[in-house]
């Protein structure tokens, strides 16, 4: 009788044990495989809730079909403590382990309202976007210029929400100076920068902040991004060219960036100013005859007259041979590759060509019929307007 007894309770065992192996590994199974969302959602993760709350919430949404393999897979991966409140992009079918990942893994919001300070070269724009999960793309609620007109409706109620996101971007060829002072003027961080960084230091790029963020804090990060765009620039650069140092690198790249707004062209004019320095001819260039009469503090708003381009000042580079003493804006990664790796050309001249771009020349009888053809663009333009 006990053998009996012992016999079943031994089957029951076996059968318990592989059912229950069999139901780790089914679960196991439902929490990596796609899920039952059919199209993408912004997920809200609340300040303060629990992996619980979230698991509940995410069934109502159709985004998991069960709570309990959700939870028992985020304690199983010992990820439930790092659960983060903010607004994510759960995309369409995706499985219970990759939403567990999105809403712990930290970092910035994936997926809701965003507000952009988008510093220019003559002004700023505050661009409040949101994210439409179904299409991945950013849909404009208002941009506005801040020193225009007054500040919308629809920014005042993304500045009160939790989980509205914050970026900085800035364009590329803007000064330190103008810099600082946007920066300083944008409502949600501290201004506590009294003095302007060297010109040419700071990375033109996209930094995301937080409501508090100090502008000094900011500061730093472009610092640091803009060291080590020039030094992995300058380890690579061309062999021959007529610069020392990177700080010579980056004056140059500054030109090359304030000459040109075409991408494709900035290796061939870097090229032009690179071949005027093996000559020993000046340079040339406006934007440096600009920068010694603003020092980079605001836009010049109108053309150079003829007694500031044969002024002297350290920046004019009519009158100063070789470069100027200091960068005249912040150069972008691609100036500065364009600075150290030129195309290799004869040109020495370039003037407007009228489509945006520029016709470059290599002699001086070329490039006076360039300018011709752009005088005959000017006053085609003139009488039309």
């Amino acid at each position: 009788m006990w053998r009996h007894i012992a016999s079943n309770f031994l089957t029951f065992f076996i059968v318990a044990l592989f059912l229950l192996v069999g139901g780790i590994g089914w679960g196991m199974k439902q929490y990596s495989a796609p899920g039952p969302l059919e199209q993408a959602i912004c997920f809200q993760v609340d300040r303060g809730t629990n992996m619980s709350r979230v698991a509940s919430k995410l069934v109502d949404q159709g985004a998991i079909s069960s709570e309990f393999i959700f939870e028992t897979g985020a304690d199983y991966s010992e990820k439930s403590h790092l659960l983060k409140a903010g607004s994510f992009l759960v995309p369409e079918q995706a499985s219970m382990e990759e939403i567990v990942s999105i809403v712990t893994r930290g970092g910035q919001n994936t997926c809701g309202t965003e507000v952009v300070y988008r510093v220019g070269i003559n002004k700023m724009q505050i661009q409040v976007r949101e994210l439409d999960p179904a299409t991945n793309r950013f849909i404009e609620l208002v941009n506005y210029d801040p020193s225009e007109v007054e500040t919308p409706a629809e920014y005042t109620e993304v500045r009160e929400a939790s989980d509205t996101r914050y970026r900085v971007a800035l364009a590329e060829g803007v000064t330190s100076w103008q810099i600082v002072n946007e920066l300083s003027a944008i409502d949600i961080l501290v201004a506590d920068v009294q003095e302007t960084p060297p010109e040419g230091s700071l990375a033109p790029d996209s930094y995301d902040v937080t409501p508090d963020t100090r502008v000094s804090s900011i500061i730093a990060q472009m610092t640091e991004r803009q060291s080590a765009i020039i030094a992995e620039a300058w380890a690579e650069r061309a062999d021959g060219l007529p610069l020392e140092t990177p700080e010579e690198a980056m004056i140059l790249a500054s030109i090359v960036e304030k000459e040109t707004g075409v991408p494709e062209e900035r290796r061939q004019v870097a090229s032009v100013f690179v071949n005027r320095l093996n000559q020993g001819m000046k340079l040339q260039t406006d934007p440096t005859v600009i920068y010694g009469i603003t020092q980079g503090e605001g836009i010049l708003g109108r053309g150079l007259r003829q007694s500031e381009l044969r002024g002297e000042t350290p920046w004019n580079t009519y009158v100063i041979p070789g470069l100027p003493p200091t960068p005249i804006a912040n150069p972008g990664r691609a100036s500065i590759e364009a600075a150290l790796n030129p195309d290799s050309t004869e040109y020495i001249f370039f003037v407007a060509d009228g489509t945006g771009g520029h016709a470059f020349a290599t002699t001086l009888d070329e490039h006076n019929r360039n300018v011709a053809r752009w005088r005959e663009i000017e006053a085609e333009r003139a009488s039309d307007n």
